[in-house]
């Protein structure tokens, strides 16, 4: 019996109205996409759900019409694992081990952050939009392999 196949999932957050060169190319090649809000464009998520299947929840700055659609949480299931997604991670509404959360992905800090808490990953990709501070500019994935979960994160360099 062959191993299943392995997914790997793009993740990233606040592209605010920008999807770099370089996020695309991160992206190609991902079974499925997850954005973790301030998309900032309809755009945004046409350019992402042409390279694959995309989840996006609504950040504290998506308040266009265009936006009206988007959830402010997703829970979504990914392969084996379940993924809960939202914002900003100040506002999780669950306990995600009670509600068998494999990961959480967020965003809105514009930090990269992966950490495991009480058995559950908890990742935020950091912003892959317009550079804020001097906060890298970074996307991150998910590499999924039946219930077990790695996550990383990548810091992108603009042409």
């Amino acid at each position: 019996m062959s191993e299943p196949h392995a997914l790997r999932v793009g993740v990233l957050s606040d592209t605010h109205g920008l999807l770099r060169p370089e996020a695309r190319a991160f992206l190609v090649g991902c079974d499925y996409i997850i954005h973790g809000g301030d998309i900032g464009s309809s755009g945004v998520l046409q350019d992402l759900a042409a390279i694959a299947p995309l989840t996006a929840v609504r950040g504290n700055i998506d308040t266009g019409e265009w936006a009206r659609e988007l959830r402010d949480t997703e829970l979504i299931r990914l392969g084996d694992v379940f993924a809960y997604v939202l914002h900003d991670i100040k506002q999780l509404d669950i306990e995600p081990r009670a509600a068998q959360v494999t990961v959480v992905i967020s965003g809105h800090s514009h930090q990269p952050l992966i950490q495991e808490r009480d058995g559950v990953l908890f990742v935020n990709p950091g912003s892959c939009g317009p550079r804020r501070f001097r906060l890298p500019i970074s996307i991150g994935e998910l590499m999924i392999n039946g219930g077990r979960v790695t996550a990383n994160t990548v810091e992108l360099t603009p042409s």
